[in-house]
């Protein structure tokens, strides 16, 4: 296949010098390490609308939420893959309700040089982190640390309460 893709681009090179190059196009997607995820992951929170979730070095997961009133906290784990996808095993619970594990993974891929991110299986892909600084990326609302584990703590509290 490299092969055929390299006589497809030589045999037009010379015949399409003003045609807009199709290299990138060609390129297979690129996915990054686990070791490459880690560093955009680990011990950071990633902050949400209503919440947000802690990916503690140890691998183990913290999250919490208090939308409409319901506040729910969940504690599990995440793992990372070196086909690029980053898993999150979480078990939900809030006064109500109690859920098992449930596992929702993310795919990552690199395209000239940004990262991308979709939730799997069929998600739309998105900028996840460009190369330079974009205030658009959803790795903005990364924060190093466990900067929302008070607010965990309290909603836990919450949820646990008898009250």
């Amino acid at each position: 296949m490299v092969v055929c893709g390299q006589l497809a681009f030589s045999g037009t090179a010379g015949a399409a010098n003003n045609a807009p190059t199709v290299e990138a196009a060609a390129k297979p997607e690129i996915a990054p390490t686990a070791f490459e995820l880690q560093l955009l992951y680990a011990d950071r929170t990633w902050n949400w609308k209503n919440g947000a979730a802690y990916f503690g070095l140890d691998r183990r997961l913290q999250a919490w939420t208090a939308g409409q009133d319901k506040p729910a906290v969940a504690e599990g784990r995440w793992l990372l893959t070196d086909t690029g996808k980053m898993c999150m095993e979480l078990a939900w619970r809030s006064k109500t309700y109690t859920t098992k594990p449930q596992r929702t993974c993310y795919s990552h891929r690199i395209e000239s040089g940004n990262i991308e991110q979709r939730k799997d299986p069929d998600g739309e892909w998105y900028d996840f982190k460009h190369a330079k600084d974009d205030p658009a990326d959803e790795h903005k609302k990364f924060q190093a640390g466990n900067t929302k584990g008070a607010q965990f703590d309290e909603t836990r509290k919450l949820v646990d309460s008898k009250g």
